[in-house]
């Protein structure tokens, strides 16, 4: 196996990796804090709202926006770390 396709495959595993755990991060907020621990939550006041009803409404959105941020900024790392970002 070549040097390049040694970093490539690296690359594909730190990739899933990271998608991964955002997807795990993403689950836990809206099936997680939304439905399974929706009752528990809903003792905590956020906003005047029951926070287990505020991440089933829009809790569970806003932190896939935010994970959309943060895959693209651990993207833009990896892809700098692995030489990817530079047009060959």
């Amino acid at each position: 196996m070549s040097n390049r396709s040694k970093n490539i495959d690296r690359y594909w595993k730190k990739n899933i990796q990271i998608v991964s755990i955002l997807l795990l991060i993403w689950f836990l907020a809206s099936f997680g804090f939304g439905i399974i621990f929706a009752n528990n939550l809903d003792e905590i006041s956020f906003f005047g709202f029951k926070l287990g009803f505020w991440f089933a409404q829009q809790g569970s959105i806003l932190i896939f926006v935010a994970i959309i941020f943060v895959y693209i900024g651990l993207m833009k790392n990896l892809d700098h770390q692995f030489n990817k970002d530079r047009d060959d």
